[in-house]
């Protein structure tokens, strides 16, 4: 814009003509300095004589130089940069800058790894229709340089159109139209002027674009520990409802009791959900693409993983630990029990106990969703340690303490009861693990 204003050059000589083969000196330079990621700034003055035309100034100027400014990008970004493309995050940068000088800096972060990306300018895009600018968002390594507000919303509007999901990072006034449009506007908490930060849905302190990255992973975290905890809480829905079926279909004594559910979902499921609740983002949660938009938390792959597997796998262990203790009691069907007899208190203490023991083993399952429970870092949630134990503090006061017997309806179990519960929580760990390796197989 401000050669085709110059007349002259001032060099060390002195002033000379700007000639044609000057100009395109400075072209190159230009060019030159762009594509090694530096802000380009040329600089040229006239001397103003007294009473001269102040709507004329503008001409008949002399080139001083280029100067080449370096905003140097946060030594985090690519890393951020390679983090995106591991979660099927696309990066377009969209600026006002020199193409040339876009491109330089899109390499060096990592954003553009393609030998012959799509760069598309300003100008170019105000002749691109609607269904063009569509067709040149898909391309894998696309910059947009010398672009104004309006086309900047004009971007996000197309990407919206194609059903993604657009987050928009700006600081400038210019830029609020599209934080406002786009689905999560991040205004710069620094840098960023009072007009973004007001049209923006986030304000970022550092400025840091790593720091977006570090939001996404949490975010993920967030969600898959609230699919952990339902997973969690809803898989003991099952142990608990069975033995009231058996009672109304069979005709056998209750092998649960109203106070002995409470102690399980209001006692010792606490603070393992909790637990499952502040997990720790998984190694490979940047590694996956994102979620579709129609995606539920509680959907019918969870469901039926809690309720029809893992719940059902709990409700087996508890009637059979139920049908032990009642067996070797010598208890025959049909034969109704007292609920005081020492039998049915014991026999409805080992179906009690085996839903926690299995809730035990569950916590861990429920901790590895997807992966193997034998490749996973199993002991660095304390939450879920400290809870694991007041489980068995609880189980221990619960079944072996007089006032525990008598507020839960309880009896102390013998050795061989556990010797029989235990093996049964490990054949739901193995089945579990069965599961996990099929789904991995046909994935």
């Amino acid at each position: 814009m401000l050669l085709p204003l110059c007349q002259q050059v001032q060099t060390s000589t002195g002033i000379i003509p700007l000639t044609a083969e000057l100009k395109q000196a400075y072209l190159d330079s230009q060019e030159a300095m762009a594509a090694k990621g530096l802000r380009v700034l040329a600089f040229a003055w006239r001397e103003l004589r007294e009473g001269h035309n102040s709507g004329v100034q503008e001409q008949d100027l002399t080139l001083s130089g280029l100067v080449g400014l370096e905003d140097p990008f946060r030594p985090e970004v690519p890393e951020a940069m390679r983090l995106c493309r591991a979660a099927g995050i696309k990066v377009i940068m969209v600026t006002g800058d020199h193409p040339h000088t876009a491109l330089a800096i899109g390499r060096q972060i990592g954003q553009i790894q393609s030998e012959h990306p799509v760069v598309i300018t300003g100008e170019q895009l105000r002749k691109l229709s609607e269904t063009q600018l569509r067709l040149a968002l898909d391309a894998p390594d696309i910059i947009f340089a010398r672009v104004g507000a309006d086309q900047k919303m004009r971007i996000v509007a197309a990407l919206k159109k194609k059903k993604q999901i657009v987050a928009v990072t700006g600081d400038g006034v210019n830029d609020a139209p599209a934080l406002k449009l786009a689905d999560i506007g991040i205004a710069m908490g620094i840098a960023g002027t009072d007009v973004a930060k007001e049209a923006a849905d986030m304000i970022l302190l550092d400025d840091n674009f790593a720091s977006i990255i570090a939001a996404i992973e949490e975010g993920r975290a967030v969600y898959a520990n609230i699919r952990k905890f339902l997973t969690y809480i809803l898989t003991s829905n099952i142990p608990e409802i069975m033995p009231y079926l058996a009672f109304a279909l069979l005709k056998i004594p209750l092998p649960l009791t109203i106070i002995q559910i409470l102690a399980v979902d209001l006692g010792t499921d606490m603070l393992p959900a909790l637990g499952l609740g502040v997990e720790k983002p998984e190694a490979n949660s940047m590694n996956q693409p994102p979620r579709s938009r129609q995606e539920r938390l509680l959907d019918w792959p969870l469901l039926l993983r809690a309720y029809l597997f893992l719940g059902v796998l709990e409700a087996m262990v508890s009637m059979a630990a139920y049908y032990f203790v009642l067996h070797t009691g010598g208890w025959q069907w049909g034969e109704q029990l007292d609920s005081h007899s020492p039998l049915y208190l014991q026999a409805t203490t080992a179906c009690f106990s085996a839903i926690i023991i299995t809730q035990i083993v569950n916590v861990f399952l429920c901790k590895t969703p997807a992966r193997s429970v034998f490749g996973a870092t199993l002991w660095d949630n304390p939450i879920i340690l400290w809870g694991i134990v007041l489980e068995i503090v609880l189980l221990g006061l619960i079944d072996y303490t007089p006032w525990g017997n008598a507020i839960f309806g309880t009896q102390p179990l013998m050795a061989e009861v556990w010797v029989f519960i235990l093996p049964f929580s490990v054949g739901m760990l193995v089945l579990e693990e069965l599961r996990k390796w099929v789904i991995c197989r046909l994935d």
